[in-house]
């Protein structure tokens, strides 16, 4: 049996992944999560998800911004002994961050769906617009676990592609809106 691969992230009604806590993707309304009024429920998906992930994956930029921070923090200390995936064609050994577990550098789609139909749970994409974008595009990603948040950006980075691609179809799993506004969607790839 293949493994799943899941994009978990956060995103904006019109469809824009970047910059959700910050202006690290210079994007001029970054920090866009942090001025939702917070309701602990509305990111319980993300305490669930603790118990599927068997392995992280991030593509380069997600990966320098998500690595040095995670490392420390007690609210992804159980992700710091998973193995971790970085995709990229230009991170090297010596740009991966000491002391985060296992980090394996694959560098195309292809060593993506070889991954795949290796042994284990399932792996989730933090982050990683770009990469999330290449991957659904190669029919790699299973499954979306989406919160999205109750504003609209109208530029930005989106994990979807705006190209005249096939129809995609997915199966509606879980949902459930919150007090702030926030929306659950986890879909399932129908194959």
């Amino acid at each position: 049996m293949a493994r799943e691969l899941v994009y978990t992230g956060f995103m904006s009604l019109d469809g824009v992944a970047d910059s959700p806590g910050g202006t690290v993707e210079g994007h001029r309304s970054g920090g866009w999560v942090m001025r939702t009024p917070f309701v602990p429920e509305a990111y319980s998906l993300k305490g669930e998800e603790l118990a599927d992930t068997s392995a992280l994956m991030f593509g380069r930029r997600s990966y320098d911004a998500f690595a040095p921070i995670w490392i420390g923090s007690e609210d992804h200390a159980a992700y710091k002994d998973l193995p971790k995936y970085v995709v990229s064609t230009s991170i090297e050994e010596k740009d991966l961050v000491d002391g985060w577990g296992p980090t394996t550098i694959l560098r195309s789609a292809e060593d993506v769906a070889e991954l795949k139909r290796g042994d284990g749970g399932a792996i989730f994409i933090h982050g990683s617009a770009e990469l999330a974008r290449r991957l659904s595009e190669a029919a790699l990603i299973d499954r979306y676990n989406l919160l999205v948040f109750p504003v609209l950006l109208g530029a930005g980075k989106s994990i979807f592609s705006h190209a005249d691609v096939d129809q995609q179809n997915l199966r509606l799993r879980e949902s459930a809106t919150y007090s702030n506004g926030v929306a659950k969607l986890v879909y399932d790839v129908v194959r």
